[in-house]
């Protein structure tokens, strides 16, 4: 992973990033267990705020935020699903905040990818 000079951009499609791959932990699944990967761009100097890209393969697993993210749905087709079972199907184009404090579950029904930007507070 790269970091920018200070007051300079970083473009993801210019600088490398840090690549992981993971299988989702059983313990979370609710169906299958998906190999989620992440292309992580950029960590501020205070470690509060992260970009990058994410994918997962089909599956669904339990999702409980501490954290505020912004997604852009990139491609492929995910449901968002509260803890009371309301429902977002998500898809390409797709702009949209979890907030801190969300709990439900993230199920992929096609390879999804996504760019996040997250704050974590403290």
């Amino acid at each position: 992973m790269t970091t920018p000079a200070p007051g300079k951009p970083l473009f993801f499609d210019r600088h490398p990033a840090e690549f992981s791959e993971t299988v989702t932990p059983a313990e979370k699944c609710v169906s299958g267990q998906p190999v989620q990967r992440t292309w992580h761009h950029f960590t501020s100097s205070d470690e509060k705020f992260f970009a990058g890209v994410w994918e997962a393969e089909p599956g669904c697993w339990k999702i409980s935020y501490t954290e505020n993210e912004f997604c852009q749905i990139l491609s492929g087709c995910s449901i968002l699903r509260d803890a009371n079972g309301r429902e977002s199907t998500l898809k390409a184009g797709d702009n949209f905040v979890i907030p801190a404090g969300f709990e439900g579950e993230w199920e992929v029904v096609e390879t999804t990818r996504k760019i996040y930007a997250i704050y974590q507070p403290t």
